[in-house]
């Protein structure tokens, strides 16, 4: 766990650095100046920051998920069960027309999980736990792999990456936009002119406003979220048969029944509980009796 934290405030720290330095490269000028707002200067700021810091993300999201998850890669030329799991990978992904075979990975852990990440379709990684490896047939594995490959085919990593960055950008823009209004409303409410707000006040004001922007962004990254995987679903039922695919996700179903009736939760290819009404809103993932559903009227 301290190692996670650890790599997580190490890259963090990496990718402020990078962007500060990119920003003085650029030579963009402080967003605040005497006479307001340079809206050139803060729309270039955001750009940066919120596209830079997702693209860096993305860039190193493989070594990433090595790192923190101790996924192994495995050598593809391994027999037994781990090298049938690259073979059906491989096979799966050149079924997907892509040109360059994904590293494939596993990882140790109890749940049933599978992940796909990577910069490109050309350089990408699919792990599995050792969980998912145990508790499922080879038909219900291949189904979930099937379901990876499609979203490495589908370029979704990049995709959600962009509209990720994008939305982060509109964020810290109007949450500066926004608390500048404030802080002029305070300024100019004061009898002698001389009032307003804070450096300190200001910058707790636009981090305020960045979180109650950001709760409305992320109903449109989960939103977008959810579509893609019914579209990977989709690609998997293509790739592997519709009946591995949707054996897949009933075993996920079945297993996460299971555990929430002993009052536990389980995260199964990013699925936990179904949520509320309104927490669905946020959630990545669709609930899995209606992507069953969904799978069902594909042909």
């Amino acid at each position: 766990m301290f190692k996670r934290w650890f790599l997580f405030a190490l890259v963090n720290i990496g990718i402020v650095v990078t962007i500060s330095v990119v920003l003085s490269l650029l030579g963009v000028q402080p967003y605040l100046q005497a006479n307001g707002i340079n809206y050139e200067s803060l729309a270039i700021f955001c750009l940066v920051w919120g596209m830079g810091g997702a693209f860096i993300s993305l860039l190193i999201s493989k070594k990433m998920a090595k790192w923190t998850m101790g996924v192994q890669i495995i050598d593809p030329n391994q027999g037994g069960e781990y090298g049938e799991l690259v073979r059906t990978v491989h096979r799966l992904a050149k079924a997907a027309g892509l040109s360059k075979m994904p590293e494939v990975g596993v990882y140790n852990g109890s749940e049933l999980n599978a992940f796909a990440t990577g910069p490109s379709k050309n350089n990408s990684l699919v792990a599995v736990s050792e969980g998912l490896l145990r508790h499922m047939t080879r038909d219900e594995v291949e189904g979930v792999l099937g379901h990876e490959v499609a979203h490495i085919a589908n370029g979704d990593m990049v995709t959600m990456t962009l509209i990720q960055g994008v939305v982060n950008a509109f964020v810290m823009f109007f949450a500066r936009i926004a608390a500048f209004a404030v802080q002029q409303f305070f300024r100019n409410d004061d009898e002698e002119g001389e009032g307003g707000m804070s450096y300190l006040a200001y910058h707790v004001t636009v981090f305020a406003f960045e979180i109650a922007f950001g709760i409305l962004a992320a109903i449109v990254t989960a939103w977008f979220s959810r579509y893609r995987e019914f579209r990977a679903d989709a690609g998997g039922a293509r790739l592997a048969g519709r009946p591995k695919m949707e054996a897949a996700l009933r075993k996920l179903q079945s297993a996460t029944e299971m555990i929430h009736q002993d009052g536990a939760a389980i995260q199964t290819m990013k699925i936990s509980a179904k949520p509320s009404k309104f927490l669905s809103l946020f959630s990545t993932h669709p609930p899995l009796d209606l992507r069953i559903e969904r799978l069902r009227q594909f042909s």
